[in-house]
């Protein structure tokens, strides 16, 4: 089996080729009229080809594939590779970015591409450029392997595809959660017997209700994935700007039964609210179907510029990749920080990714992105649900299954999870909820969940930047889990928290009033005990510092300022004041003579996953 090596992301791939599966495109759509040549198609969109298993008759797949590429109807065939160490087929789409080294003229640049008969895309530096193959280019995938030989150029990674994991929670086995509970937890599921924990929800009614709506129909949230039922009585009044990235046009690819996920995910964000059925985090918010996933640098590059060109608020992701052959690139990541900055106008697109469901110590590639809200699952007891991926990247956590499953849409040519019975089943009790729903999870769930509530911060105040809101989901979550779970305010399981919509929105308000940040008085913390020394002094009404919290219990601040003053190196000043006739305590971090140093020390206690704001102490003495 032909093998090379070639320039990939942040790494190199060691390349195998495929002896079964080819890469064709062709003037004719309709399988039936390949049957001569094509044993059966794998899958309709890899990088613009078809993939497909070839009629070998005894021969090479390189002689079979040399035949089928002299058939009128065949423009392009090309083979299919294998990454060392992984089952999952990767394609060439024939773009290469091509970087030359610091000094190499134009001149000198066009010399190696008419060596290769290579078509200049895009020039992107001086240095930098997009190209492609053209007919009389050998495979792409070499070409880009002779060009790293050459003095001249400093790297040449091909243009690569392949299929992305889609994190829905699938096993028929595992307990999922349902229903509406992730919206508010009542502590138990109607028509069942089973119990859930009150209050493991998101809080999203609570937000509506302080909003005095549903979201804004202003808003819009981008869903990238696989197969939109656009026709669901869920999703098709909210349609906006679609686009297929398979069929570059607005006309989404429906009705293949492997491709179901994206329905249920965009439900969870904004299903309307039209009186029956599920409801959405967000019912009012505008849907932008993206409809195919693709690793190709190319494909990523278009996804999310088309997100920001159409006007896309936030993007949601429900996709990715563990398997550390296909990390991320440079161009990948040039991408999702262009559409997290350029976005809504250079307040940036708040970008939200699955954390994964494969129970691992490291997050998904995508969502390790410094741009990404990555999204890790709960459960509906308010725990850590098992096979949400961890790690120093998680941002959130977000009620799922784990225990019981959400209810999401059911796109109309989903076939179901089947059992060995042959019985198609869509609810995890078996208790029928009609053709249009199923039940769902994963951190596929997950993560349009946080995006809808995002959708109904910007809805409270649309003049946010991406970065603020992430710092409002993050900063107004509830720490579930045991405390000890979290350093300095964060979890490599829970992030900084399961987010609390209702919370978030209130913060929202809050800024687009300029307004204090209110007093929060926190509840007792059962490990308030132990021995504390402490040195008490009278401080002065003059200076600035930054506050933490505001406390009801003297146990806690005494455990809460051991920490601050351990991990800030700063002195720790208590407030004793009273709130609604109770005597609470301020935990102020910090004593300066100036705002601009407190302003320093917030953004340390800040980025350490701490809500805090600066205090000008005087108004406190």
């Amino acid at each position: 089996m032909s093998k090379l090596t070639i320039k990939s992301g942040k790494g190199e791939l060691n390349l195998k080729k495929s002896q079964s599966l080819v890469g064709l495109k062709t003037t004719t759509e309709n399988p039936a009229e390949k049957e001569d040549y094509v044993e059966s198609q794998v899958f309709q969109n890899l990088g613009g080809f078809q993939v497909v298993s070839l009629k070998k008759e005894g021969e090479t797949i390189d002689n079979s594939l040399d035949k089928v590429r002299m058939r009128e109807d065949v423009e392009v065939g090309t083979h299919v590779y294998y990454a060392e160490g992984s089952n999952k087929p990767l394609i060439a789409t024939g773009d290469i970015y091509i970087t030359f080294e610091d000094g190499v003229s134009e001149k000198e640049q066009s010399i190696v591409l008419e060596e290769y008969h290579l078509e200049i895309i895009e020039r992107r530096s001086e240095n930098r450029i997009l190209a492609k193959v053209t007919p009389q280019s050998p495979n792409p995938i070499k070409v880009a392997n002779m060009l790293q030989q050459i003095s001249l150029v400093k790297l040449a990674e091909p243009d690569l595809d392949t299929m992305l994991d889609e994190y829905e929670f699938r096993e028929p086995t595992d307990d999922l959660i349902g229903q509406q509970w992730h919206l508010n937890n009542k502590g138990s599921i109607p028509g069942t017997n089973y119990h859930i924990r009150q209050g493991a929800d998101a809080k999203v009614y609570d937000a509506w209700r302080r909003l005095g709506a549903l979201g804004s129909e202003r808003t819009v949230i981008a869903v990238i994935d696989n197969g939109f039922d656009i026709n669901h009585p869920d999703l098709r009044t909210k349609v906006f700007r679609p686009f297929d990235l398979w069929n570059q046009s607005p006309n989404l690819s429906i009705g293949d039964p492997r491709f179901t996920h994206g329905t249920p995910c965009a439900s969870v964000a904004l299903a309307v609210s039209n009186g029956r059925g599920i409801v959405g985090a967000a019912p009012n918010a505008m849907f932008m179907p993206i409809s195919g996933t693709s690793f190709s640098n190319r494909a990523t590059e278009q996804m999310f510029d088309y997100c920001v060109e159409n006007g896309a608020d936030i993007i949601s992701c429900s996709w990715g990749t563990t398997d550390p052959n296909f990390n991320l690139g440079s161009i990948k990541s040039e991408a999702i920080t262009r559409a997290a900055t350029k976005g809504r106008g250079g307040k940036g697109c708040i970008i939200l990714f699955a954390t994964g469901n494969d129970d691992l110590d490291f997050v998904n590639f995508y969502a390790a992105h410094p741009d990404v809200i990555a999204v890790g699952a709960s459960t509906s007891q308010d725990t850590y649900a098992s096979y949400s991926n961890r790690g120093r990247e998680v941002s959130v956590v977000a009620p799922s299954n784990g225990d019981w499953p959400i209810l999401a849409a059911r796109a109309s040519w989903d076939e179901g999870i089947s059992w060995e019975t042959g019985v198609y089943k869509f609810y995890r009790d078996g208790n029928d909820r009609g053709p249009l729903y199923k039940h769902f999870g994963g951190t596929s769930s997950s993560t349009p969940l946080a995006a809808g509530v995002c959708a109904l911060i910007l809805s409270a105040n649309p003049d946010l930047t991406a970065r603020e809101v992430r710092d409002i989901l993050q900063s107004t979550t509830d720490k579930i889990g045991a405390p000890s779970e979290y350093s300095g305010g964060r979890s490599a399981k829970y992030g900084f928290g399961r987010i609390n919509a209702d919370r978030a929105v209130a913060e929202a308000l809050r800024r687009l009033d300029k307004q204090p940040e209110p007093a929060e008085v926190k509840e007792t913390i059962s490990s308030g005990q132990g021995l504390f020394r402490f040195d008490v002094q009278r401080h002065p009404s003059s200076g600035w510092g930054v506050q933490v919290g505001v406390y009801k219990d003297y146990g806690n601040v005494l455990i809460q300022a051991e920490k601050l003053q351990s991990q800030f190196k700063q002195p720790i000043i208590v407030n004793i004041n009273e709130l609604g006739g109770a005597t609470v305590y301020k935990v102020i971090v910090g004593a300066f003579d100036s705002v601009s140093e407190a302003k320093q020390l917030h953004e340390k206690i800040k980025a350490a996953g701490i809500s805090s704001f600066p205090t000008d102490l005087s108004k406190l003495g």
